[in-house]
């Protein structure tokens, strides 16, 4: 074997090596995205763990599957929700809500602390914990249900556009975009708010153990600040973060300082980049096109 094709070999087979490392590297690396992983941030005590729900609620999901989880967990004592959100759709709000009762239920107290917003079904949310907590400039209540509809049709029609549609029932396409909605869609529409409506309020009405006529009367949809909410009945007490943490702990029977756990999701370094953008352009697509028919969502601006 000549020198040349000996040194051929040698390079070509520490190529391999280093391309084999390299593919084991970035597939690993791969693998860990989205993965989540769990940190205690503070404190020496029994555990508490914290899940936070912010933003437009528009899936339950990862909620439920977090409060299950510690639920069932012997080492975390009670949970701390932090809230900071519109609101949203009206079956994953009522899934979480659904979730949290369950775990009070179960006898693990769960506290709500509110952050600048819990409003709608943020605070459809709330209602399910043992003991709410709100800040005095917290914005929260907003309990309604509100459903959009975008109208294109005379825009259509300026462009030469037309549709035909080929239906079952005289309502099945209540609501599209591209016909004028008529007075019995309007009726159609307003009966299924009026229904959900109903549902948002038996909700605090039996939760806060509130009288039928108040609910009603403060249920048009506006929003309280943390002190008007609690003069109301809507929340508990006025507190910061620190102050739930503190009343979490004493409802778990913790003394002395609890230890936090929460959630952290592993980024890659493409998320880490473009993860903003990214998430900037599925909240857009939400908006415009996969918004929910029926929302407790708070529309003011936030």
């Amino acid at each position: 074997m000549s020198k040349s094709t000996k040194w051929f070999l040698i390079i070509f087979g520490i190529l391999v090596v280093v391309g084999a490392g390299f593919f084991f590297l970035l597939y690993g690396i791969m693998r860990s995205v989205g993965e989540r992983t769990e940190v205690v941030t503070t404190g020496y005590g029994s555990k508490i763990a914290v899940v936070e729900l912010e933003g437009v609620i528009t899936s339950s999901e990862d909620i439920v599957r977090q409060m299950k989880k510690y639920r069932e967990s012997n080492s975390i004592k009670g949970i701390l929700l932090r809230v900071d959100s519109p609101g949203g759709g009206v079956v994953a709000s009522q899934e979480i809500y659904e979730e949290v009762r369950k775990t009070r239920e179960s006898g693990k107290p769960v506290v709500v602390s509110m952050g600048a917003l819990a409003a709608s079904g943020g605070y459809y949310v709330a209602c399910g914990a043992s003991r709410l907590v709100a800040n005095r400039g917290t914005l929260t209540g907003s309990i309604g249900v509100i459903s959009e509809f975008m109208q294109l049709k005379d825009a259509l029609d300026k462009l030469g556009v037309s549709f035909k549609t080929i239906k079952s029932g005289k309502l099945k396409d209540s609501g599209s975009s591209t016909r004028k909605m008529t007075e019995e869609d309007e009726r159609y529409f307003q009966q299924l708010m009026d229904d959900v409506h109903r549902q948002f309020i038996s909700v605090v009405e039996s939760e806060r153990h509130m009288d039928h006529d108040l609910v009603v009367k403060i249920a048009d949809g506006r929003v309280f600040t943390g002190e008007q909410a609690v003069e109301n009945g809507l929340v508990d007490t006025l507190g910061t973060l620190e102050d739930a943490i503190n009343i979490t702990a004493e409802l778990s029977g913790i003394s002395g300082e609890p230890s936090i756990v929460k959630e952290r999701k592993r980024r890659s370094i493409w998320e880490g980049i473009f993860g903003d953008v990214e998430e900037s352009l599925k909240d857009l697509k939400q908006e415009l096109l996969e918004k929910p028919a029926l929302s407790y969502r708070f529309v003011g601006p936030y």
